[in-house]
């Protein structure tokens, strides 16, 4: 077994063992709390890192490492570890992107009076996702996915005295579950079906020819291959981690929680879990494109929820004037490019445009918290503004990853991963349509994120929280310079001419192509992208606002369209008006049988209890008993009479014998005069 192998469970252990310290550290005790939990993750980075190398030796091999957990019924439970590219690229992701961070953090929170529990919930929440990312056991995947959704839970709400912060923990919590039902039973099913969740197994794992052979020939009723099935019910727990449409409503409100604890969510754990979970049962849930029969192909579920997902989140952000839930939208919509990208069958690309997306979304968010944090916690673009002047870095780091995420050519990491996405939809047989979803949403992200840049960084500050944002210090702002530079090197691992990643991730060598490969698409691409900034730099660059007040120039153009986006399509009330309603008749339901259904019945069981037992009391007390009581007495009466005659006096005795005695003689004599 390869050392790296070996130690790999240390990725996820070491800030496990953080997490573990600083629970049970003094509020006091603020130093050691952040400098156990950032030199966890530095180890947990050096790990990954080794790893990383150890896999790229051979790419195409899958090294796993399989232990007994316990005994049930004639067989084991197994769980396991695996080590290939891809679970070491995210170890290295999460890991890196996670102690950035954490450092970032150290300034964010310093006034915080809950600071050591702060990092104790941060550490958990980076070991949980490293234990996603390095599980080869999907039994020991969904334990970090349930830890995930727990350390998530406690971050949104980390601030609980808040109520919205309260509320919003409990969406988040509660939405994700109603995904997570679906991925247990997956697995479940899974689990009945093979016998097994080990990944790979000498050829006995689910994701393995064999295994994979015998599920394909199971059918349900209605011609559904099992593997679909399955595999839909495990794009169910994807569809809630990675906020796909319809169950995307719990990730807006996650902005609630700090902005680190955004950051983290929105960049390396919980929203790239579903991703990362998909391309990890690719083989699964690709299986029944073979099966000619199926009148379903779980892919074709996945590419229609991603582009749904994808422009559904370009165009609410259109509208949102909440700093941080304009990037939060951005997420859902980003995240519905890479479902998008699995769904037509280029997981790699998804992969890319994860990693890429995972530097520059934590980027723009600690940006974003830069400027919270300077500006005393106002974040509502309209009364933000002119802090390009008094916070350069934040400005400029701002800016790249603004440019990153539009897709600018040919610099920035998020254009050729995008271009990766738009390729492989574009080669789908099935149909074009989430190709055109996705060069609809390439326009409206260079626009919504023109219009944010614009809004918080240009024209005058609007209010006094603005006017006095300084630049943060360096331990705010350095995190921003290496996010910064991820978002513009990390493309060129995957761009055309030099294909590194997908030839690490498949295992395969890959011939360097043209860049002008496929140029028409990539030029309307950057049309796009350009008609985007163009659109957004008329309405909100060449004319800035001036004041808080002043009417949003996409309200004053399209007040209607722009009131249903900036109400996030009004979802949120479609489902309080039907689900919600159909929880509470349900739950007005559940009372009515508990109280008189029920409770009535268990209302007359209990009087008959109580009648059967006076009946069971009158019958022993009057009859048995009185009865008893009566024989009783009369014996005891007896007793009484016989007992006077044994009073132990002699003469007395003595006494009774001769009268007795006379008496006899009596008789006797009487009886012989006859």
């Amino acid at each position: 077994m390869p050392p790296s192998l070996e130690t790999l469970w240390l990725v996820p252990a070491l800030p496990l063992l953080a997490a573990s310290l600083g629970a049970l550290t003094p509020r006091g005790g603020r130093r050691f709390s952040a400098g156990v939990a950032i030199a966890a993750m530095a180890g947990a980075l050096l790990l990954s890192c080794l790893a990383l190398r150890a896999a790229l030796l051979d790419p195409s091999a899958h090294l796993v490492h399989n232990f007994r957990w316990f005994d049930l019924g004639n067989g084991a439970v197994e769980l396991g570890w695996l080590l290939d590219p891809l679970s070491a690229l995210m170890c290295v992701m999460v890991s890196l992107v996670g102690l950035l961070i954490f450092i970032f953090s150290l300034g964010y929170m310093c006034e915080d009076e809950n600071f050591t529990r702060f990092f104790c919930f941060m550490s958990l929440f980076a070991a949980a996702m490293l234990g996603v990312v390095i599980a080869n056991s999907l039994l020991l995947l969904f334990i970090s996915w349930e830890l995930v959704g727990l350390a998530s839970y406690l971050l949104i709400g980390f601030w609980f005295h808040k109520p919205a912060a309260a509320a919003a923990a409990k969406k988040a919590f509660i939405t994700t579950r109603i995904g997570d039902l679906g991925l247990l039973l997956g697995l479940v099913w899974l689990y009945d079906s093979t016998g097994s969740l080990l990944l790979y197994d000498g050829g006995n794992g689910v994701l393995e020819a064999g295994v994979l052979g015998n599920l394909g020939t199971m059918a349900l009723a209605g011609g559904l291959a099992v593997p679909t099935a399955i595999s839909l019910l495990i794009f169910c727990g994807a569809a809630g981690k990675s906020g796909q449409f319809p169950l995307h409503v719990w990730l807006p409100d996650a902005m609630e929680g700090p902005t680190p604890v955004s950051a983290l969510i929105h960049a390396a754990t919980m929203v790239a879990a579903g991703v990362f979970l998909i391309a990890r049962v690719f083989p699964l849930i690709s299986y029944d494109q073979a099966l000619a029969a199926d009148p379903l192909h779980a892919l074709t579920v996945v590419a229609a929820i991603g582009a749904v997902t994808a422009l559904l989140g370009a165009a609410i952000a259109t509208a949102q004037s909440d700093l941080k839930r304009v990037l939060a939208f951005s997420t859902i919509s980003q995240l519905g490019y890479m479902m998008l990208a699995l769904g037509v069958g280029s997981w790699v690309a998804a992969i890319f445009h994860l990693l890429t997306h995972a530097f520059f979304k934590a980027l723009l968010f600690l940006a974003a918290g830069s400027v919270i944090h300077a500006a005393h916690h106002e974040q509502d673009i309209r009364r933000l503004g002119g802090l390009g002047r008094t916070m350069r870095t934040t400005y400029a780091t701002f800016a790249v990853g603004m440019m990153a995420l539009s897709g600018v050519p040919f610099l920035f990491s998020g254009f050729w991963s995008k271009e990766a996405v738009l390729h492989a939809a574009s080669e789908w047989a099935v149909s074009q349509l989430p190709l055109y979803a996705g060069l609809v949403g390439v326009v409206l992200t260079a626009f919504y994120m023109t219009r944010l840049l614009c809004e918080v960084f240009w024209g005058p500050a609007r209010s006094p929280e603005a006017a006095h944002a300084r630049e943060n210090t360096g331990v705010i702002t350095v995190p921003l310079v290496i996010l910064a530079i991820g978002s513009v090197g990390l493309g060129f691992l995957g761009t055309p001419a030099w294909p590194w990643l997908e030839s690490a991730l498949t295992g395969r060598p890959v011939a360097p192509r043209s860049l002008l490969e496929g140029g028409g698409l990539m030029a309307l691409s950057i049309v796009l992208v350009a008609a985007g900034l163009g659109a957004g730099w008329a309405l909100y660059g060449r004319k800035v606002r001036v004041s808080a007040d002043a009417k949003d120039p996409f309200s004053a153009a399209a007040p209607r369209l722009f009131g249903f986006l900036g109400a996030r399509m009004r979802l949120d009330e479609l489902y309080a008006a039907t689900l919600g309603r159909l929880n509470t008749l349900g739950a007005a339901l559940a009372d009515f049988m508990d109280r008189w259904v029920w409770g009535g019945a268990v209302g007359f069981l209990a009087l008959l209890g109580e009648f059967t037992g006076s009946v069971n009391s009158e019958v022993d007390e009057s009859g048995l008993n009185a009865g008893f009581n009566s024989a009783s007495e009369r014996i005891r009466g007896a007793g009484r009479a016989y007992s006077g005659a044994q009073s132990g006096d002699a003469q007395g005795y003595l006494r009774t014998v001769a009268v007795a005695f006379v008496v006899l003689a009596l008789l006797v004599l009487l009886g012989g005069g006859r």
